[in-house]
């Protein structure tokens, strides 16, 4: 029956004594390597001709049930994968001796039963609706005669398995499309003999459980077929007849379910009607649930209520004569999202929920204007209900309860807490500022109540404070101030409580920078904070934050701000992060100050730093001192990041062009420069002991590269020594971090003319080093070539001239890029074809490349077609595309002659392509000068020929 190709010696040995042995092997044995061998050969054992004669043999009833699950298996892989091997005249025979085989196991093995139920299920699908029409009615049909010695209710067991899974071997079958559509109008017919069948089993009164349990699950297989929900109507009421049976319970709620979230079902607005009262009726039963802690219970009557209010909000909002009975499941909802219990200890149910109230919402605001005021009368308190309710639920538990949580329960409660805040973000565009003044009044009665209160209550108020103000703009807010000016009044107790007091201070940031007078009542409680490693991301954020918006109102504040800095610093109270972000927030800070005052500060703030640098530099190269100076270049590159004495435009029109300052800068050098000039010569003597360490390169070159970046044209004065140094750093031992440090500098410095020469100099002599890699053998330097393809290309964008100089082998540097977009890793094929497309448009302006392309344009065409006929990935596409398209831009008469002669070798770029095929790829791309998409997509195309995957699911995806 099948004729695959045999792939190993062993292929003549797929024997049943063989596939015995080969099953123990990965059953038995303990060596992990046997098991793997064992696998391996099984998988071509089962696609082998072989299958069809031992997979029958494996069945038999003396084997042990794993052997016969690996022959059902073996069988299924056949018939789903391997159909159009199999003559249509054996069809009716396999048919047959799967319908006895599931008899025979009917009272066998479950998982074996399935396993060829699955079988036939996929054969039907295969031969419906031609060669078996009725399949299902005859399934039925089969299984409900007397015979064969199997009890009646073994042989209902069975018929419902296999109308179980047929649905589901439809969902996942490889099926082509148009077979798909008419196998589902088919199933789709089908339904009348399935309902009859489902209905008489649930409601007879000897219906074992087992029976209605798998009557349920049958459902709800068959509903995923958009069965139209009004023919499913009396069933989905029978199941809500279920839900009292523990039994019955979880295979009643997922046939509800899924019938209700249909995406037809909304078609059938009467029958949603009629749902509305029975999922009412249940809370009852969901009271009783809550109170006995039968958390499964709440869970599914939960997930009914949320399926029918999230999938029908809008049609269940608009039938008006009905709004009070949707309202009540509104509430019903709400009372499932405020459930009794801390979450997720003692319920999982209220975060079912959340997205319920997103949908409501959106349907309400959807509304035109004059219905949705109407709405909002009904709707709005409902919502201010809701907020109370999620700050209830968002409460910390007491701290002895919470001690006993494990890590994951915290962790779960904390994303929980993710989940609310984003809610109440969510409801403010409903509410608007009556919200805050909501929550503000709150929060100043238990603050000025005599009686005691819990933190958490207090931490949860603010949590929603801060929830909104961190991504909604509260500066027209009237509260605020008042906020402000409550918060010193709270006892802070509690690392939660203190937590959420910083992260509220830093989500008013923006507020405090229109409003500085505040900034004296807050200020103190953050460096405060900034000495206690528990509160340490929440305060040096915060701090971060105050720094970055208001910078302009702290030199008041600076010193003391300093003097607390230096102090946690010294004491090596944070993590290696937040003594980065505390450094970054120094730097913002410093660039308000005179530069003298700035200098003194850094002076101060560095020096111990320095010190510590100059008898490292002196050590022997060991782990422990390598990450202390890794650590030492962090914090001096975090300060410079930040660091800026002159305000940037930051709506410069041109992205491609460097930045440019608005204001100038004060006279005088910038205090960066001075800074980096005077430890010149202590990162040159700590290079030298570190030059083949990748680490401490990249964190030297991290130091510069951040400084060049803020200070754009300011950092002039280091060009030239900084030039030399990173030639020597490049000449000694190749870093990419070296080349991302001289892209940066030619970007901002290859157009002026006084720093002209020591960039060309520093160009040169990386480009000649890197092309000397290249001869020796690039693969085990990716990371090199890639961040070498991004200077070419950034070199090609910003100044060309530098490709005119003889110094440059312009030839070589083309070979490399070919070479390039070899590479298997995707980023560097990326740089190298970003690196052609700007190369190309100078082909008429630089006379150096234009010679290259003519010669060698060739070796490119076949590259870019060797990728796109499968030697590269196909999420690179697009960016061999962009080449192509740049050559017929540029290179037209050349690209016609190229291709005819790249295409002309037969198998090239690929053996599944005709010569017709490539000549018809050859003429659109020809075509297409102007439209970059249609480009792409013609490769697109190609590409799928190429690979054989045309007209398959995998181009569906591309």
């Amino acid at each position: 029956m099948d004729t695959p190709g045999r792939t190993t010696p062993t292929a003549l040995d797929f024997t049943v004594e063989n596939v015995e042995k080969a099953l123990h092997q990965l059953y038995y044995d303990p060596n992990i390597e046997n098991k793997n061998l064992a696998q391996k050969w099984l998988m071509q054992a089962q696609v082998s001709p072989q299958a069809w004669q031992f997979c029958w043999a494996l069945l038999s009833p003396e084997k042990v049930p794993e052997i016969q699950y690996f022959g059902a298996s073996a069988l299924h892989t056949k018939i789903s994968r391997y159909w159009s091997d199999i003559p249509s005249d054996q069809y009716e025979s396999l048919k047959t001796q799967l319908f006895s085989q599931i008899a025979c196991f009917s009272t066998g093995s479950k998982m074996v039963l399935t396993r060829l139920c699955v079988a036939l299920a996929s054969l039907a699908l295969n031969t419906m609706p031609d060669a078996w029409p009725g399949a299902v009615a005859e399934m039925v049909r089969v299984f409900q005669e007397e015979g064969g010695g199997v009890d009646g209710r073994a042989r209902c067991l069975a018929l419902l398995e296999l109308l179980t899974v047929l649905p589901e071997e439809f969902q996942t079958s490889r099926l082509p499309q148009y077979k798909k559509g008419q196998v589902r109008g088919a199933l789709g017919r089908e339904w009348g003999s399935v309902c009859p069948l489902l209905q008489q089993l649930l409601r007879r009164t000897d219906s074992p459980g087992a029976v209605k349990a798998r009557v349920l699950r049958c459902l709800s297989s068959w509903v995923l077929l958009d069965v139209p929900l009004n023919e499913s109507e009396d069933l989905v009421h029978d199941c809500f007849s279920a839900l009292p049976d523990p039994e019955l319970f979880d295979p009643a709620v997922d046939a509800i379910v899924n019938a209700v979230s249909q995406p037809d079902s909304q078609r059938y607005v009467n029958t949603l009607l009629k749902l509305v009262p029975q999922v009412l009726a249940l809370q009852d039963q969901l009271r009783e649930a809550v109170q006995s802690g039968d958390m499964e219970t709440c869970h599914g009557i939960c997930r009914i209520a949320v399926t029918l209010g999230e999938n029908h909000s809008r049609i269940l909002l608009e039938q008006v004569d009905h709004w009070q009975s949707f309202l009540a499941l509104v509430n019903m909802i709400m009372f499932c999202t405020g459930i009794p219990g801390h979450y997720p200890v003692n319920e999982t149910t209220s975060s079912l929920t959340l997205t319920f109230w997103y949908t409501l919402q959106d349907e309400i605001m959807s509304f035109e204007s004059e219905k949705q005021v109407i709405y909002l009368q009904v709707y709005r308190p409902v919502y201010f209900q809701l907020v109370d309710v999620l700050l209830h639920k968002a409460q910390f538990p007491s701290d002895h309860e919470y001690e006993s949580w494990s890590s994951d329960e915290k962790e779960q409660f904390r994303i929980y807490r993710v989940d609310i805040s984003d809610t109440l973000m969510y409801v403010y565009e409903m509410l608007g500022a009556e919200l805050l003044s909501n929550l503000y009044d709150k929060l100043g009665r238990l603050l000025t109540n005599e009686q005691p209160t819990s933190w958490q209550h207090t931490e949860a108020l603010l949590y929603g404070f801060q929830s909104i103000a961190e991504t909604i703009d509260v500066n027209y807010s009237d509260v605020i101030p008042g906020l402000i000016g409550l918060i010193p009044r709270i006892t802070i107790n509690n690392v939660q409580l203190a937590d959420t007091v910083m992260f509220t201070i830093g989500a008013l940031a923006e507020w405090l920078a229109d409003h500085p007078v505040m900034l004296s009542s807050v200020l103190p409680l953050v460096l405060q904070a900034l000495g206690n490693p528990d509160l340490s991301v929440s305060s040096v954020s915060t701090l971060k934050k105050i720094c970055r918006e208001c910078k302009y109102d702290l030199p008041p504040y600076a010193s003391n701000i300093v003097a607390v800095s230096q102090e946690v610093l010294i004491k090596q109270i944070h993590k290696t992060s937040q003594c980065m972000w505390l450094m970054q927030a120094l730097g913002f800070l410093l660039s308000a100050l005179p530069v003298e005052e700035i200098l003194r500060n850094l002076h101060s703030l560095i020096t111990p730093y320095i010190q510590q640098l100059e008898k490292l530099a002196d050590e022997t190269p060991n782990p422990s001192n390598k990450l202390a100076i890794i650590h030492i270049l962090g914090l001096l590159s975090n300060l410079f990041t930040t660091l800026d004495i002159s305000k940037q435009d930051d709506e410069s029109a041109d992205v491609s062009a460097p930045p440019v300052k608005t204001t100038p800068p004060p006279p005088g050098p910038n205090p960066v420069v001075v800074v980096l000039q005077q430890v010149f010569a202590l990162i040159q003597s700590v290079l030298s002991k570190w030059l083949n360490d990748s680490q401490v390169v990249e964190a030297v070159c991290a130091i510069f590269e951040k400084s060049v970046k803020t200070l754009l044209h300011d950092f002039a004065p280091m060009v030239s020594q900084l030039s030399d140094m990173l030639g020597q750093m490049y000449s000694t031992i190749p870093q990419s971090s070296a080349l991302d440090l001289t892209r940066q500098m030619v970007h901002i410095f290859a157009s002026e003319t006084d720093h002209f020469p020591p960039i060309k100099a520093l160009f040169e002599l990386v480009t000649t080093v890197t092309l000397s890699i290249f001869q020796q053998g690039p693969r085990d330097h990716p990371d090199i070539v890639d961040s070498f393809m991004q200077l070419q290309a950034q070199a090609l964008k910003r100044k060309p001239d530098l490709f005119l100089s003889e110094s440059l082998d312009v030839k070589a540097v083309f070979h490399c890029g070919v070479l390039s977009l070899k590479f298997p890793e995707a980023p560097t094929v990326k740089s190298t074809c970003l690196f052609f497309t700007e190369l190309l448009p100078h082909c008429s302006d630089v006379p150096p490349l234009a010679r290259v392309v003519q010669e060698d344009g060739k070796l490119l065409i076949t590259a870019v077609l060797e990728g796109i006929g499968g030697g590269a990935s196909r999420s690179l596409m697009d960016q061999f595309a962009e080449v192509l398209f740049s050559l017929n831009k540029h290179c037209f008469s050349l690209l016609a002659v190229w291709l005819k002669e790249a295409l002309q070798p037969a198998g090239f770029p690929s053996s599944r392509v005709t010569t017709e095929q490539k000549e018809n790829f050859s003429q659109q791309i020809l075509r297409e000068r102007v439209n970059k998409r249609r480009v792409k997509d013609i490769v697109k195309e190609f590409t799928l020929l190429c690979r054989g995957l045309h007209g398959t699911e995998y181009a569906a995806e591309y």
